[in-house]
């Protein structure tokens, strides 16, 4: 019964922490509580078990936070590769996306942990406060907080994922041969460069933002060295990472950075997010693939 659930314990967990590692040790905990608890007692396994993973999750989160407050540079989530199921729907793959997760991370941990029930999973406000527990009245408040303020900062649209998959391929295309001119075609005026390396790799403290600014900082991949790799030994790969288009650079042995895009309905780039942080490059470099399905 509890491998039944484990992704969706799984799906629960990240969108609320954003972080892969702590995401499994939320299930891990959830399965430690499940085994102690009578069995016998539950009428629905599903809603259980998601209560139990959401409280976990949403004490961990609560534990973690002055971590995030005192990180060294923009904070950015875990990357995570997906599979194609997630993409397949559009409000699964907008839901565990690296611009959504930023979103989130502006949220109280009370209010990240409804709007991913409420909206995303659709439990009803009385299963919430149930699993938070918080009173109904106080769940209704966070949920609706929580909504206007992603809305605001969040519009829902999506650009067509043919699209994006193309405009991901010219973008790199244009990087690696240093050409500005095409990756300005490509960004939109006000794109904003997103880059996390928690201080253990060097990257810009601050986001870069504009057209040309972003681009001068891509043209320069495929001419100087990039954490002591030259270009020559540099890979480049594409993949799905939090159910988008995505990249991952490698050298010799290991994972040295992933780059996600944000687009606008006509498929111009409106935002990067480069995590070099080799702390949180572990869930990419595994090679395991997940579905973050909300079914």
């Amino acid at each position: 019964m509890f491998n039944q659930h484990r992704k969706l314990l799984f799906s629960v967990a990240y969108r609320v922490l954003g972080v892969a590692a702590d995401a499994e040790d939320a299930v891990q905990d959830a399965w430690i509580k499940w085994s102690a608890a009578d069995r016998s007692q539950v009428a629905d396994p599903r809603a259980y078990l998601t209560r139990i993973v959401s409280n976990v999750a949403l004490a961990r989160l609560r534990s973690t936070q002055y971590k995030r407050e005192t990180y060294v540079g923009p904070w950015l989530p875990e990357p995570i590769l997906t599979i194609g199921d997630t993409a397949e729907t559009v409000a699964d793959a907008e839901s565990v996306s690296m611009a959504m997760l930023v979103v989130l991370e502006t949220l109280s941990p009370l209010e990240r942990a409804v709007f991913v029930l409420k909206e995303v999973f659709d439990f009803s406000h009385a299963e919430i406060a149930e699993a938070v527990e918080r009173s109904e009245a106080a769940v209704r408040q966070a949920a609706h907080r929580a909504r206007e303020h992603v809305r605001a900062r969040r519009p829902r649209f999506t650009a067509d994922r043919v699209r994006q998959r193309e405009v991901t391929e010219r973008f790199f295309a244009a990087a690696t041969g240093g050409d500005v001119n095409a990756l300005m075609e490509l960004l939109s005026p006000d794109v904003t460069l997103w880059t996390d390396g928690g201080g253990k790799v060097r990257q810009a403290m601050r986001p870069v933002v504009g057209a040309a600014k972003v681009a001068a900082w891509f043209a320069a991949i495929g001419s100087v060295p990039y954490q002591g790799i030259a270009p020559a030994d540099m890979k480049v790969e594409f993949v799905e990472i939090n159910g988008g288009p995505g990249v991952v650079f490698s050298g010799p042995g290991r994972v040295i950075a992933t780059v996600t895009f944000d687009f606008d309905p006509d498929g111009r780039v409106t935002a990067i997010h480069n995590v070099a942080n080799p702390d949180k490059l572990r869930a990419v470099a595994t090679g395991t693939a997940h579905d973050v399905g909300t079914r």
